[in-house]
């Protein structure tokens, strides 16, 4: 049996659609996987010290392996692309983040599903909307969370 779950990616860094590409071709080759739908490009504002926009995209995928299966395929996935520990919040080549795996609710120290934050950040939403607009966080959809924001163009820019 498959459960779709709800990856965002990001970069700052380097060539930041070719990590896009990449990240979304390794989810795609990966065994139990599959990609059902992938959103368009969106150029947003950085959270915390950074100063470089994001590029974000969003991806749904049909799989059979475990959030933490999931989670191990991410890390591997930002380390081909050169992503080396450092500062939260900081510049990157790539981020690869598990925001939603079906209806589950999980917290371990490593991985916390749905993403604590996915729901109140613009940048994580719009892309998110592209791909599931009627999947819930919480109580509302995305898309309704992401009216709700009413993210500016300076904020969240589709490219």
């Amino acid at each position: 049996m498959s459960v779709s779950a709800l990856f965002l990616l990001g970069a700052n860094l380097g060539d930041r659609r070719a990590a896009l590409r990449a990240a979304v071709a390794g989810l795609g080759r990966t065994p139990g996987v599959r990609v059902k739908a992938v959103s368009r490009l969106y150029e947003t504002a950085p959270v915390g010290p950074s100063d470089r926009p994001y590029l974000n995209q969003a991806v749904r995928v049909a799989t059979q392996r475990t959030p933490m299966g999931l989670l191990l395929e991410a890390k591997v996935l930002e380390a081909a692309a050169g992503r080396r520990p450092g500062m939260r919040w900081g510049a990157r080549v790539l981020d690869v983040d598990l925001i939603a795996y079906g209806r589950t609710r999980a917290r371990t120290p490593w991985l916390t599903v749905p993403h604590p934050r996915a729901a109140q950040r613009a940048f994580a939403l719009a892309p998110l909307a592209d791909v599931a607009p009627r999947w819930r966080l919480g109580r509302r959809t995305i898309s309704a969370r992401l009216s709700a924001l009413a993210p500016s163009r300076a904020e969240v820019r589709r490219i």
